[in-house]
């Protein structure tokens, strides 16, 4: 597969070469030159297929030759180690759970492969490679135990300070190994600009070898598509008009579900779930794309004023506006909401959903009453413990810890302050 970068002024280059710059040298995101959709009789047997073998006929397009099938079938199947349960509401409600990885968050799929990705392709190299991440909340804890032990390839891992939950922090800095994870004094936005930064500084790029673990690099954006296939093989013998609602910060995991649609699915609609942070749901009702400082929340990972991934979705529905609205709806809530989202999913259903996923289900409420002949399958894209403030306070229950988190919290927390770009340009220059 050929990538491109969607500025348009970089060479077209590889699979093997876009993981490993990350990011294109005329600043853009990579996008693969060609989709080519699954016969239709893929979908319609698709109930015959394990997730290992569905997973592979999605990706392989994309991966290929750079990885060769053999290679990829033993990184799907590491990468596919846990389950995705679908769990059922009622005619029009469904939820579609990502947090039975390791980290408890929906992003162990994309870290987990992306890691396995890079390390075939270091195998037998003698340079090293600093793997870049900001992360909002679950992205640096899914990157760090991804790539964790991995040969020649150090993590480094930007957080904000004071803006991800107390358990999200202590799985991103207590690691140690290959893992360093940096405290920045800002926001989300403040972190992902030093790693765009970063790319572009020759100081830097001569010294190291730089990628990103982000969801701007495709092989931590692309696998997500897997579970949209899952979610569609348990429900589309009985549901014919099923919707995802999908929340959102940064947009790579929508984007993966429209290549999922590109690819064939047979889905017609997708909802961004937004919290205060509503550029994009602005954007559909304005046609204006204004961005804004981001807003911090109690659904931190979706904590981001300029999604880097919303130029992927432009793309994929070719700059047209009015076909991206066909395909794509979007609702902002606020914390209130949140909250009063989380106690409805409990006390109607006695179901516990973390405050990204209450943002899902609100959002398929609002997308439900326009259109009630819909089957909505909102994402639950965290454990709700590692909210625990959070739920604890909606549903008045103490809740039980999963081992993944036990068995972080008695750790001590290793982290280095960074107050600016320059101080983390000093701190990679001297490593």
């Amino acid at each position: 597969m050929t990538y491109y970068s969607l500025n348009k002024k970089a060479k077209d280059t590889s699979f093997k070469e876009a993981v490993i710059q990350g990011l294109a040298p005329d600043k853009g995101l990579y996008f693969p030159k060609t989709i080519t959709a699954l016969p239709a009789e893929f979908y319609s047997n698709i109930d015959q297929y394990s997730n290992e073998e569905i997973a592979f006929e999605a990706i392989k397009q994309f991966v290929t030759p750079d990885i060769p099938e053999n290679e990829l079938k033993r990184i799907i199947t590491d990468t596919l180690s846990f389950d995705f349960p679908i769990i059922n509401f009622n005619t029009n409600l469904s939820t579609l759970e990502l947090f039975h990885g390791p980290t408890l968050a929906f992003k162990d799929v994309g870290a987990r492969f992306m890691a396995r990705c890079l390390a075939y392709f270091n195998r037998e190299s003698t340079e090293e490679i600093t793997v870049l991440v900001a992360t909002s909340g679950d992205t640096g804890s899914a990157v760090a135990n991804g790539f964790l032990g991995v040969k020649g390839v150090q993590v480094v891992i930007l957080y904000p300070s004071g803006k991800v939950s107390a358990i999200q922090e202590k799985q991103l800095t207590t690691l140690g190994q290959n893992i360093t994870a940096l405290e920045i004094d800002g926001v989300f936005d403040d972190c992902q600009d030093m790693v765009k930064r970063a790319f572009l500084d020759t100081e830097i790029t001569n010294t190291l070898q730089l990628t990103s673990a982000n969801s701007i690099n495709v092989a931590r954006w692309l696998p997500q598509l897997f579970y949209y296939l899952f979610a569609y093989k348990a429900l589309y013998k009985t549901y014919k008009n099923i919707v995802f609602s999908v929340p959102s910060g940064n947009f790579g995991n929508i984007c993966a579900g429209m290549m999922a649609q590109q690819l064939g699915l047979p889905v017609s609609h997708f909802i961004a779930a937004n919290n205060a942070n509503d550029s994009v749901s602005n954007y559909l009702k304005t046609k204006t794309f204004s961005l804004k400082p981001s807003v911090q929340t109690i659904s931190n990972a979706m904590d981001v004023g300029n999604p880097s991934n919303f130029v992927r979705v432009q793309e994929i529905y070719h700059q047209d506006f009015d076909k991206l609205k066909q395909n794509l709806s979007a609702f902002s809530f606020t914390d209130e909401d949140t909250k009063q989202g989380i106690k409805e999913l409990y006390t109607t259903y006695n179901y516990i959903a973390d405050p990204h996923g209450a943002v899902g289900y609100l959002a398929c409420k609002d997308y439900l009453k326009l259109h009630p002949e819909a089957h909505c399958v909102f994402l639950e894209t965290a454990h709700p413990t590692k909210f625990l403030n959070v739920v604890e306070e909606v549903i008045g229950i103490p809740q039980e810890l999963p081992p993944q988190i036990k068995s972080v919290l008695s750790k001590t927390k290793i982290a280095t302050k960074i107050g600016s770009y320059n101080a983390f340009k000093t701190f990679l220059l001297s490593r």
